[in-house]
């Protein structure tokens, strides 16, 4: 990263570290949207799915820490993949302020509709496998530093 241009007092938008990340994340984004509309999801409903195809079952507390996302944002999605028969949402017999989400049958179906998006990416993507896992580690490395960042 560049240091501050002393004439102009700010780093020039081109030499910024986020605004490459934001340009990539919204065409990552878009892309995935297109091939997303094959199976009726959208990008934040498709990753709550992999979560779930992965743990099958969970409480919304569990998924907005993994996620990063908070209970309302949550409970809309939660809803909306309910409403598509794709998962249950009850409350908890130990404490109902907790709400249990579970995988339905159909949801676990869609999987198999899923499978070949991540390699269709890939390809989109254009990364031979270790640029894609280096990228993958410094945006999670990128990812925590922020975190621990915010903590203090």
């Amino acid at each position: 990263m560049k240091k501050i241009n002393k004439e102009k007092d700010f780093v020039p938008l081109s030499e910024q570290l986020v605004f490459p990340l934001y340009l990539c994340s919204k065409e990552v984004l878009r892309v995935y949207d297109t091939l997303l509309k094959k199976i009726d999801l959208t990008y934040t409903q498709y990753i709550v799915m992999q979560y779930f195809w992965e743990k099958k079952t969970s409480n919304v507390k569990e998924l907005g820490k993994i996620m990063l996302l908070d209970s309302s944002t949550l409970t809309t999605i939660l809803k909306k993949l309910e409403m598509k028969g794709l998962v249950t949402r009850t409350k908890s017999s130990i404490d109902e302020r907790n709400l249990v989400v579970e995988l339905t049958e159909k949801g676990m179906n869609l999987k198999k509709e899923a499978l070949e998006l991540p390699k269709e990416m890939e390809k989109i993507c254009g990364l031979n496998e270790q640029e894609a896992n280096d990228m993958r580690n410094m945006a999670c490395k990128l990812l925590n530093n922020i975190e621990e960042e915010m903590k203090k």
